[in-house]
């Protein structure tokens, strides 16, 4: 058993990029496939995505969208029909251009059929969707239409990091068409204000919602919503998109239908999503020097119940009390479902068994020994504690506090989260501020800077640009919902109508 200050080594402070590695590591999420940029999901890692999956599929279907499955393959001549999204997507793009393998003069296996068109493996479906739209939409009695997908894709990543940008990653794509420009910009904003309300209630995540600067649309799109979360060195990840694509894809992909006054149309569409960038989020915001912590309506286990004792005559009473408190705690449910729970039978000292699952951020972890059978007591560790802080509670005061106790840490993490945001966001004003809240301080730190900095700007592109290469940041989005405020770019000293959300990103 390591004897240092905490489990995961080096510390958040000491080197944020390796932490997260080794968070990953520990808490057995991932490792490194042997294709460069993808990563195997363990178990423990894939069970948490299962469980993001469920609760914000549920959601999905409840707003009446439907699910369904389209080709990993796309022919390339379907992504040339819409010229911004071709060149938004182009150096990302893998292409299968043979389909049959055989062996050269020296036994190699080799590329041998090309195919008649080149098929680009998914990096994301509104061309192959939009295809499928051209034929099911013929009248405004078919719209609106709502679909979503839950699938893979592949983004050739430069700079891949496991969860947060990897060569091939799982997500959910909603794809809808309307009848009007009016309901297909509200189906984008009620999706972007879907993803808002499920990070804050399911992943505690605070997230800011708004509009990205016309560099940053979705190629192809005449507005792109997101939400956007800082993570715990400060940095911003955008945990999920929302598009209004006008009539763009629909004149690209012929998707026209009979208007209710009898003439041709163009439909209105939209495109939406998030994918597991979301535990990399979950893992930056949460993870202390111990490894993982999850919020408990997303974790693969709320509670594990560890048997300890030291002598043999013990043993049996240990064991018959755990299984008989598991028994009960899986009769109970948080939030309207049955509670995940394990007991830890392997034959490992308790210490072992608690850092082990410390590691893994499980919300609960129950102790029973000798002791707690004397009193009818169970010692109780909430994640979001120090590691040796527990609380002696009679058993049925702990079936009946359960979901209190779950809750309690699910709101202890939002408001840290929230409370660390609000810490590290200023309001600024002149550019000699702006300029010195993104320069590093600490030369050994050189990742480390302010945060997010809300500064007016004037809108131009090239000064965004300039920006963005001097300073390793971009415009994350202009805010929703913020009152007008006028001021005064202070790179141009142009007017500015509002502030906007700058900051360095993943």
């Amino acid at each position: 058993m390591r004897q240092s200050a905490t489990a995961i080594s080096p510390t958040r402070e000491e080197n944020f990029a390796e932490w997260y590695q080794q968070v990953i590591a520990g808490a057995e999420l991932a490792e490194n496939a042997e294709v460069r940029g993808c990563i195997i999901f363990k178990p423990w890692g894939y069970a948490i995505w299962e469980n993001i999956q469920g609760l914000l599929d549920r959601r999905i279907k409840e707003t009446g969208h439907k699910n369904v499955y389209f080709p990993l393959l796309i022919p390339l001549s379907f992504l040339q029909k819409e010229a911004e999204h071709v060149e938004g997507f182009a150096k990302e793009c893998a292409i299968v251009t043979h389909h049959r393998l055989e062996q050269d003069a020296t036994g190699r296996l080799v590329p041998s059929s090309p195919l008649p068109e080149p098929l680009v493996i998914r990096p994301t479906s509104e061309t192959i969707i939009g295809a499928a739209f051209s034929r099911w939409v013929q009248s405004y009695r078919d719209l609106p239409l709502r679909v979503n997908q839950w699938a893979n894709v592949v983004r050739w990543e430069l700079r891949p990091r496991p969860f947060l940008r990897t060569t091939e990653f799982l997500w959910q794509e909603g794809h809808t068409a309307h009848e009007t420009q009016e309901e297909a910009l509200e189906e984008a904003l009620h999706m972007l204000d879907l993803y808002e309300e499920f990070l804050r209630t399911e992943l505690a995540l605070p997230a800011i919602k708004g509009e990205k600067t016309e560099s940053e649309r979705f190629p192809g799109a005449v507005r792109t919503f997101t939400v956007e979360v800082m993570v715990g060195d400060r940095k911003a990840v955008q945990a999920g998109t929302s598009h209004f694509l006008g009539q763009n894809f629909a004149r690209a992909n012929d998707i026209r239908f009979l208007s209710r006054e009898g003439k041709l149309q163009y439909a209105w569409t939209t495109s939406w999503g998030v994918s597991t960038r979301l535990i990399g989020t979950l893992i930056m915001t949460h993870g202390d020097d111990n490894g993982l912590v999850l919020p408990p309506p997303i974790a693969p286990l709320h509670v594990v119940v560890i048997p300890v004792y030291h002598k043999e005559a013990d043993r049996v009473g240990v064991w018959e009390r755990a299984d008989r408190l598991a028994a009960k705690l899986r009769s109970c449910f948080y939030r309207g479902s049955q509670l995940r729970i394990e007991v830890d039978r392997r034959e490992l000292g308790g210490g072992a068994k608690n850092w082990y699952w410390i590691k893994k951020g499980v919300p609960l972890r129950v102790e029973l020994g000798p002791r707690e059978l004397a009193t009818q007591s169970v010692s109780v560790s909430k994640r979001d504690d120090p590691p040796k802080e527990k609380q002696l509670l009679r058993e049925e005061e702990l079936v009946e506090r359960i979901p209190e106790l779950l809750e309690s840490i699910h709101g202890n993490l939002y408001q840290r989260a929230l409370a660390f945001r609000q810490a590290h966001t200023r309001k600024i004003d002149s550019k000699e501020e702006f300029f010195a809240f993104f320069t590093p301080q600490d030369s050994d730190r050189p990742e480390i800077h302010g945060g997010f900095a809300l500064t007016h700007f004037c809108g131009l592109r090239e000064v965004e640009q300039e920006l963005k290469e001097a300073l390793k940041i971009s415009i994350r989005c202009i805010p929703l919902g913020e009152e007008p405020e006028q001021g005064i770019c202070p790179f141009t000293g142009k007017p500015s109508s509002g502030r906007v959300l700058f900051a360095k990103g993943y």
